[in-house]
């Protein structure tokens, strides 16, 4: 008579530590590549990494670019660490990856997704001389109603993060970042917003805009809002008919990325 040989499931070990990012693996820290005399800086989204923006930077850098992206403070660690940083630390690294990039290019053209593109505004407040503003769904308002936007705030006192929603698998696309939202970050993104809507009057450089249709992260009126809040003569505006938030990373791409080169080059034409 044979025995039969059952076979649990394994146990995790005590050692065993789970990995707190989507596609660890990627490449997220830090970069610039150097090439020509225009800069392109690019900011990621909060939650992500680098790795959200080195497909369009790929683009920039191979169409003689010098293109340099920042690793936001808390990002590409832990939750835990991004939930103890501050709108005004996020700042801070893009001016002064701004200002190391001026060092090495006589123009700069600024990008930012989600959250990113705030802070690219924020630059573009600052520093006038930035030649153009690059927005991949800006997040200007949350798709969320004031009555869930309320409770979060209270939570964020209570509750450390929310999981994020399974559709936010980003569907295979090469997105790095966290599983779970902080709440405190949260409520830093809703300061960040109030701030941002009042510099808006302060801008006025050419303006590149995509919005997406699929997006339930961002509010779709977040595109009316910077444009009735900036002073910028040209604003160009493209929807995405097939992509989600993360535009830059989404079916859409090439689209995206051409459409994108093609504003860069006609700024310095």
């Amino acid at each position: 008579m044979s025995k039969k040989i059952l076979h649990p499931e394994p146990s995790k070990s005590k050692n065993t530590v789970d990995v707190p990012l989507v596609n660890p693996e990627l490449e997220g820290s830090s970069f610039c590549w150097e090439s020509g005399e225009v800069g392109i800086l690019l900011i990621h989204g909060l939650t992500a990494t680098t790795a959200e923006v080195r497909p369009l930077a790929k683009c920039f850098h191979d169409a003689g670019f010098t293109v340099s992206a920042i690793l936001l403070p808390g990002h590409g660690t832990s939750p835990e660490n991004l939930n103890q940083t501050s709108r005004k630390e996020w700042i801070a690294a893009c001016e002064k990856a701004y200002l190391e990039l001026k060092k090495k290019c006589s123009n700069i053209i600024v990008g930012g997704e989600s959250a990113g593109a705030l802070l690219a505004l924020h630059l573009a407040s600052e520093y006038p001389e930035i030649k153009g503003i690059m927005l991949y769904a800006p997040a200007m308002r949350l798709a969320s109603s004031r009555l869930r936007i309320l409770l979060m705030i209270v939570a964020s006192f209570f509750i450390f993060a929310v999981p994020k929603k399974s559709g936010e698998d980003r569907g295979g696309m090469p997105w790095q970042g966290y599983k779970v939202n902080p709440l405190k970050v949260a409520v830093q993104l809703l300061k960040l917003q109030a701030e941002i809507k009042k510099r808006l009057s302060r801008i006025y450089q050419p303006i590149l805009l995509f919005q997406a249709n699929l997006d339930e992260t961002v509010d779709l009126k977040s595109g009316e809002m910077i444009f009735e809040g900036v002073q910028s003569a040209v604003i160009e505006s493209h929807w995405m008919e097939k992509s989600g938030h993360v535009v830059i990373l989404d079916r859409e791409f090439e689209e995206v990325s051409e459409i994108s080169l093609k504003f860069v080059k006609k700024i310095f034409q």
